[in-house]
């Protein structure tokens, strides 16, 4: 728990050295880089399509990078196509101040089931789960896994409470137990025991099982928002 405590106290963690393995090992690392390679061979023509898409139709930048927490509390930009408008951290403080009942929501889950900073665009990419592609370099770079927790920022890391532990044992995944039980329409305390559960049984083919459940899950487009 020492790196959930100096998280905290709002300090940025580095891992230590001889800090252990990843859960997975080389095992998980190796088909995380080799899924990656084919994933931007194969969708290369998906993710211009989809940039092109983000560009033109409000001009803005094409990708956001999000601070993140991933293993052993090491800090890493999570990348994404962008789905909010630019000025999101200023629209979304305005809404919550004059909407008490959407600010409870946000203390909650930390999501607006209806945000005001998504865009059209955004709204289906993220309904389709498309807007997390380009988290496959990501993967590629070691910051996350194919399957795993998702990555989450400081602020909830600390509602993990004593399951913070678990949660940096694991590089952050692209998918995970909770987004194929429910994702949103689940409690965080629930997200909080399915990453919980993950790292205490993690096994090649628990990760196979996920990825497999994942197709439906993003097709159904259940507790996407």
């Amino acid at each position: 728990m020492r790196d959930a405590a100096r998280l905290a106290n709002g300090l940025s963690c580095q891992p230590d050295e001889g800090t252990p393995p990843a859960i997975g090992g080389v095992i998980k690392r190796g088909f995380d880089i080799l899924g990656a390679l084919a994933g931007i061979a194969l969708l290369s023509p998906l993710l211009l399509m989809l940039a092109v898409l983000v560009k033109t139709t409000d001009g803005g930048s094409i990708v956001y990078g999000h601070r993140r927490i991933g293993r052993n509390g090491t800090v890493f930009r999570c990348w994404k196509f962008r789905t909010m408008v630019e000025n999101g951290d200023e629209v979304l403080a305005a809404h919550l101040a004059s909407n008490p009942q959407e600010r409870e929501e946000w203390n909650a889950t930390r999501k607006l089931q209806n945000d005001p900073r998504v865009t059209r665009v955004g709204a289906v990419l993220r309904k389709l789960s498309l807007d997390e592609l380009p988290q496959i370099i990501n993967i590629l770079r070691g910051e996350m896994s194919f399957v795993g927790p998702r990555p989450v920022v400081k602020d909830e890391l600390e509602l993990y409470g004593s399951a913070a532990e678990y949660y940096l044992q694991s590089r952050p995944g692209l998918t995970g137990l909770w987004q194929v039980s429910g994702r949103n329409n689940v409690s965080y305390g629930a997200r909080v025991a399915f990453d919980q559960h993950y790292v205490e049984n993690w096994s090649f083919v628990f990760d196979l099982k996920i990825l497999v459940r994942t197709v439906p899950a993003v097709f159904s487009s259940r507790g996407s928002y």
